[in-house]
């Protein structure tokens, strides 16, 4: 199995420099662990009510992202905090 190609949105890059150093290691982690496995079954849901979004928890942050199997790519939508976390989706 190739490896996924992982895109940030710009937005997401923002958030990633605001989190705190020892959750920014974890969360950088757990991000390129999705090149190799985008569906982790232990962490990550599918988001009910925003189609094709998927959510990956690191402690209290979430890593929201979408999976495009045909192009073999992960968008990361964004890193936020798990109380603002599905705010505008």
């Amino acid at each position: 199995m190739t490896p996924y190609e992982i895109t940030i949105a710009r937005s997401a890059v923002k958030e990633y420099r605001g989190l705190p150093a020892s959750v920014a290691d974890k969360v950088r982690i757990a991000i390129d662990s999705l090149a190799l496995e985008p569906r982790p079954a232990a962490k990550s849901k599918k988001l009910r009510a925003s189609g094709g979004l998927f959510r990956l928890r690191v402690g209290d942050y979430r890593v929201v992202y979408s999976v495009d199997d045909e192009h073999e790519t992960v968008d990361v939508i964004h890193i936020r905090h798990r109380k603002d976390a599905y705010r505008d989706l």
